[in-house]
């Protein structure tokens, strides 16, 4: 047995040294190391040795197999290098490498950073909620009657279940009240979609920031307050930002908020760049409804949501004339924000 052990760990280190590449070394291996390899075979052997001389037979299976595996490492060591000095040759090292452009990160990324970072120092904190939506969450809630024109099939996406993809984030709003008891600051950030023909202005994907305050006094001047802070804040204090009386059916009363947008040789004009309102008591009987209890009953507490679309934003930011620059991926529109 111990001649048998001697043997075959010599033949085995002899195979292992004389194959030529990786496939044979794995042969060896497996010949020596498997489980029907000659020294795993030996190995079985033990139940059949005298008890006197297991301990000694033991020692010189385990030196055995710590040889064998160690010329396999040495071996495989030794091949790999060889493979890596073939893959090399003819490559010239002198040629100079390639030019890296850095990347850079999307301007709908840092503009929505930048306006997210502006609202949490204001005590804003993020919510979120799912882009396929039901018509409850989507309009119900929010005051928007059956026959509203954004409700017919030719305005937004629905799916055969009924279901929708949601034409803006103000379900997430109705979906934080309906888990969260007031006072209530929560921003919104993300994708909706609406059928509308893609062009310079608009995208039947995009992207909105949308904001909800409840508490026990809200009122008209907190709403302006906050969102002149935040668009002074945003294009610089020096913008002058005006309401409109507007109409929307989850507030009342309704604004919309133009910027005045002045570019060197141009004229200066307002460019529209959100909307907002104290939230209509329709919707806080909705939520109540949909609790089951009045905590956001509209006679103890009260609340203004606004909402803006990113894109928008972005193109008054850097002075973008088209929309669709911001989703065709050209790297040479891309560039300008390395």
């Amino acid at each position: 047995m111990k001649d048998e052990i001697l043997r075959v760990q010599n033949d085995a280190v002899a195979m292992i040294r004389a194959a030529a590449d990786i496939r044979a070394l794995e042969e060896a291996r497996v010949a020596t190391l498997g489980k029907k390899g000659s020294l795993s075979a030996l190995s079985m052997g033990m139940k059949d040795v005298a008890k006197e001389d297991k301990a000694e037979v033991g020692q010189l299976l385990n030196a055995a197999r710590l040889e064998i595996a160690t010329s396999l490492d040495e071996k495989q060591q030794a091949l790999e290098e060889i493979a890596d000095r073939a893959a090399l040759a003819g490559i010239d090292v002198t040629l100079p490498p390639r030019v890296l452009h850095p990347g850079a990160t999307h301007p709908l990324t840092l503009l929505r950073e930048r306006a997210v970072g502006i609202l949490r120092r204001m005590g804003f904190a993020l919510a979120d909620g799912p882009e396929i939506e039901d018509e409850f969450h989507c309009f119900d809630a929010l005051n928007t009657p059956a026959d509203h024109p954004a409700r017919n099939a030719k305005d937004t996406f629905y799916f055969d279940s009924g279901k929708l993809l949601r034409t803006h984030t103000s379900s997430v709003q109705v979906r934080t009240m309906e888990k969260c008891r007031p006072p209530l600051r929560i921003i919104a950030p993300g994708t909706a979609y609406r059928r509308d023909e893609i062009d310079s202005t608009h995208l039947s994907a995009f992207h909105q920031l949308e904001g909800l305050y409840v508490d026990s006094d809200v009122s008209l001047p907190d709403l302006k307050g906050t969102l002149e802070a935040f668009l002074h804040e945003l294009f610089g204090s020096g913008t002058a930002v005006r309401f409109r009386p507007h109409f929307f059916p989850f507030t009342e009363p309704s604004f919309e908020i133009d910027v005045k947008l002045e570019i060197k040789g141009q004229a200066p004009r307002w460019i529209e760049v959100a909307g907002c309102g104290m939230v209509d008591p329709a919707v806080f009987e909705a939520v109540c409804g949909s609790r089951k209890d009045r905590v956001y009953d509209p006679d103890e507490v009260t609340g203004f949501a606004f909402g803006m679309g990113l894109e928008r934003l972005a193109m008054i930011q850097w002075g973008i004339r088209d929309i669709r620059l911001l989703i065709e991926n050209d790297v040479r529109f891309l560039r300008q924000f390395a």
